[in-house]
């Protein structure tokens, strides 16, 4: 575990106290591809930094569609579930492993003691939640200004920058149209739209960009 927070938190390890602290409280999870790691209307108790992996969060919208939030990768943290923890309120947001993960833990009680004593957690977790702020924003952005176009190329280019060492982005049509909330006819006319364009190549679930 401390070879895990020495690799992929670094900034974390700069406190030796907080880092053996760390150590002494986290505990190392495996979560499967597919694997709801935090669902809609559950009480959170421990806060998750992913140490390998890639892992959605979506909220649903008053209609029960599910509208994609963020990305965690390695090195971050869910802003959203820290909040939820702190008022001991029930999830408003899915979290589910887009591929296999590994995440430590952090309780509660631990998490919330740290962020009074040790300023290198407090400007982790500020951090996290300027990130995700803006991200939010940008989202609302698209939805509000931008074409199903736009929309859909930024997204594509955002699961491509999740593995920059795939050669493929690994999704069906049916999986975007939900991450974007439209219909899956429109993803698979666009998508087709742009593989006319050279800017993608199309397979079975499979998507490669050609142009980025």
């Amino acid at each position: 575990m401390r070879q895990f927070l020495l690799d992929t938190f670094s900034d974390l390890s700069k406190d030796q106290q907080l880092l053996e602290e760390l150590v002494a409280a986290a505990t190392v999870r495996k979560i499967s591809k597919h694997e709801v790691m935090i669902d809609y209307g559950s009480y959170i108790h421990f806060v998750p930094l992913v140490v390998q992996g890639t892992i959605k969060v979506v909220r649903e919208n008053r209609e029960g569609r599910e509208i994609l939030l963020y990305f965690l990768t390695d090195g971050s943290t869910c802003a959203a579930s820290f909040s939820c923890c702190l008022i001991r309120k029930r999830s408003e947001i899915r979290a589910v492993a887009e591929t296999d993960a590994t995440i430590l833990a952090i309780p509660l009680a631990s998490a919330d003691d740290w962020l009074s004593r040790y300023k290198v957690w407090r400007d982790f977790i500020m951090s996290s939640y300027d990130e995700r702020l803006y991200a939010l924003i940008d989202l609302v952005d698209k939805l509000a200004f931008a074409n199903l176009d736009e929309n859909l190329w930024d997204y594509l280019q955002d699961r491509a920058s999740l593995d920059p060492h795939a050669d493929y982005i690994s999704a069906s049509h049916q999986e975007i149209a939900l991450d974007l909330n439209v219909s899956r006819e429109a993803v698979s006319r666009l998508l087709k739209k742009l593989e006319n364009r050279g800017k993608v190549e199309l397979g079975r679930n499979r998507i490669r960009l050609l142009d980025v």
